[in-house]
């Protein structure tokens, strides 16, 4: 009786009239934890993506809890959720969504809200997912479809085990206005809810096991690591063929062309049917376009029109407000889905159109649906904000996938378990620093982003900004208003061309490192402190002493402009009106992308490289097979020379991916993996070699020879 008396004391502490929750904690696959806190809701991020653990995760390493479980908390009050995780002194925190302008978030109190980005890194921006990784090497996340408050290391608890020192402001000049806070605290606004602890042993490894979790990352086709061109919304069916000729004639590469809103008999709200007079026979149009190995990415928002065909029938199955006069479709019903989707699979992708762009389903607050709507699923207008951008690309991908022919497209907004689908974020933010930073961002969070290109106020920029997207997950103009083609300014034609057809040259790198991310979840594209020898050195202009503030800290040793792009190479970008720049090398010896010359071991770096390079750096014994500089991707099929280009003087292995490159075979077993081996023979030279394929249907290069850049 006496230890029950105990017991419910414990259970009722009254401090803050909170009642206190134990978190039931269950294990999920090695070195991953599942933790219950009251009553989660029956609709949840993981639930919205239908997200399901890759095979992969059971073969990761068993590891510790990486916490204290005592000193994490969950309570429950007011019908919201409480959450509480420690945090050390020296930690940093990355992640909590798609950050535009910072990398480091300790400190940061944020409400992680779908929106549009508005020019703060406040929470609202379009991927709001509710995970952070710490530089201990662990990761948290929380399984809620709902607006989380973030105090990122921000608020002071009195009962604090590390509490700040309490100084007087009129003699100490250390004084600081945000004092030390030892703990990241969530507040979910909901009655329960699942939460899932990730440990190591690094960050890298924790990141990875959050993308596996979440079913691994996305596999593109080839042709959609090749380059795209969206078109002027509207562009005619001539002007289109026009357009890709003109690629053609002049020698860039082309692989998939936009068609925006004027494809469409009406649009915003839309009708989702062709627009006769424009596209008078789209069925043999999307033949032309595929027979000149164009395919076609259809430009859409979810909001159905008045003239739509299918109004009446969808109708009953829409929310309580509109968007632009448009209902806005309960996806979660399976009536809904079968009409709208029903409407893409008839009228466009039964014809061959191969991907979507899939706009503004992330905010603002003034065209998107108020919290205050309601749909006829029950969900509330608020988790329907958090979850619509999933939904849609959920769904639209299944019709890709009935058809066994992958896609790759564009949406405005994801979240948590949207990890496999294949698309990549963007916005109509353009603030080029910012996109590189949100790059960098993308890989802690398990999404893709494109900091693409639209137009330039100079040649220089231009420039700049083409050299960007050749190292992004999509290489991409979006002309849609602007009409700009790669050759659209004279002075920089040459150097543009060269990028785009390196863009094709790096393909098999790109598709083997696209290929970890999916079957092993290592993020493509990623930033700096996931690579093993990172350290920012003090002669990179950082200020000195600042161990006792971690948010001075957050803010001046942040490197936001450079990142690391698939297993070996760094990518250091410069922006319009630079002329050099540093670069912060990892330890160990990295050598020029371009010449193989050594660079530098463990430290800045100052570079000026010219208008028509990118700085770009490859770890020693880094390998980068390569191809020729093709117009199109390689069909299914098609064999292609490999030229494998090892740099540095390290031995070592590479895995060279190959599938068809188009269908979901490789889901059933049809996929192989080749080591590249670098070795040194008697005379301590090296050579290198590679596997013969594994599978005779699987064969996607032919000759075979070894470039060593480093002399």
């Amino acid at each position: 009786m006496f230890y029950r008396i105990i017991y419910l004391f414990l259970l009722v502490a009254t401090g803050n009239g909170i009642a206190a929750q134990n978190i039931t904690w269950s294990t999920v696959a090695p070195g991953v934890w599942k933790g219950i806190v009251g009553k989660p809701e029956a609709y949840d991020l993981l639930k919205a993506a239908d997200a399901r653990p890759a095979a992969a995760l059971k073969n990761m390493s068993e590891q510790e809890f990486p916490f204290a479980k005592a000193d994490i908390s969950g309570t429950v009050t007011d019908g919201k959720t409480y959450l509480r995780f420690p945090l050390e002194k020296e930690e940093q925190l990355f992640g909590f969504g798609l950050n535009f302008q910072t990398v480091h978030q300790r400190g940061k109190i944020l409400q992680l809200h779908m929106d549009h980005y508005g020019g703060k890194d406040n929470g609202r921006t379009h991927a709001p997912v509710p995970f952070y990784v710490s530089s201990k090497g662990y990761g948290v996340f929380v399984n809620a479809a709902r607006y989380i408050n973030v105090y990122a290391g921000s608020g002071v608890r009195k009962d604090s085990r590390n509490p700040p020192e309490e100084k007087d402001r009129n003699t100490d000049k250390s004084w600081s206005s945000r004092p030390y806070s030892d703990a990241v605290e969530l507040l979910v606004p909901a009655p329960g809810t699942e939460v899932y602890v990730f440990a190591g042993p690094t960050a890298l490894d924790a990141v990875r096991r959050y993308n596996l979790l979440n079913g691994g990352g996305t596999l593109p086709p080839r042709w959609g690591l090749g380059f795209t061109q969206r078109v002027r919304s509207l562009f005619t069916a001539a002007e289109v063929k026009q357009e890709a000729d003109s690629f053609s004639v002049k020698g860039y590469p082309l692989d998939f062309i936009g068609l925006e809103p004027g494809w469409q008999s009406r649009s915003y709200p839309g009708t989702f049917e062709w627009d006769k007079g424009r596209y008078p026979d789209p069925p043999a149009f999307v033949k032309e376009m595929l027979d000149k190995r164009i395919r076609l990415n259809l430009w859409i928002n979810p909001y159905v029109s008045k003239s739509a065909s299918f109004y009446k029938a969808i109708t009953p199955f829409t929310g309580s407000h509109t968007v632009w006069t448009g209902e806005v479709p309960d996806f979660t019903i399976p009536e809904a889905r079968n009409i709208f989707f029903g409407q893409l699979k008839k009228d466009q992708v039964d014809i061959g159109v191969s991907g979507y762009k899939i706009d503004e389903v992330d905010g603002y607050d003034y065209y998107l649906w108020p919290d205050v709507a309601t749909f006829p699923s029950g969900l509330s207008g608020e988790q329907m904000r958090q979850t619509y951008g999933v939904l849609a690309m959920k769904y639209s991908v299944n019709l890709f996938r009935d058809k066994n022919q992958r896609t790759y497209g564009l949406v405005r907004a994801s979240n948590a378990g949207a990890n496999s689908y294949p698309y990549v974020l963007y916005n109509d933010y353009y603030h080029h620093e910012d996109f590189i930073t949100a790059l960098i961002n993308s890989g802690y969070i398990g999404v893709l982003w494109t900091p693409e290109v639209r137009a330039s106020k100079t040649a220089e920029e231009w420039l700049r900004r083409f050299q960007t997207v050749i190292f992004s997950p999509m290489a991409m103009i979006n002309a849609w208003s602007s009409g700009t083609k790669p050759w659209s300014y004279p002075e920089v034609a040459a150097p543009i061309k060269e990028l785009a057809l390196l863009r094709m040259r790096m393909m098999p790198y790109w598709y083997s490192e696209f290929a970890k991310y999916h079957f092993e979840g290592t993020p493509v594209f990623r930033g700096m402190s996931l690579e093993p020898g990172y350290q920012v050195n003090a002669n990179s202009s950082v200020k000195n002493n600042l161990e006792d503030n971690p948010y001075l800290e957050a803010v001046t040793k942040e490197v936001k402009d450079q990142y690391m792009a698939g297993e070996y190479l760094l990518v250091a970008p410069l922006f319009t009106g630079q002329t050099s720049r540093k670069v912060v090398l990892p330890k160990g010896r990295w050598y020029d992308f371009y010449t193989g010359a050594f660079a530098g071991d463990g430290e800045v770096i100052t570079v000026t490289p010219g208008l028509d390079k990118i700085p770009v750096y490859v770890k020693d014994g880094g390998v980068i097979p390569m191809m020729p500089p093709l117009l199109h991707a390689p069909k299914a099929g098609e064999k292609v020379d490999l030229e494998i280009r090892v740099y540095g003087e390290k031995t070592g292995n590479y895995r060279l991916y190959d599938d068809d490159g188009e269908t979901f075979d490789y889901e059933k077993g049809r996929y192989d993996w080749r080591t590249i081996r670098i070795e040194k023979d008697s005379k301590g030279k090296l050579k290198g070699s590679i596997e013969p394929s594994h599978k005779k249907d699987v064969q996607s290069y032919g000759k075979v020879t070894f470039q060593f850049m480093t002399k």
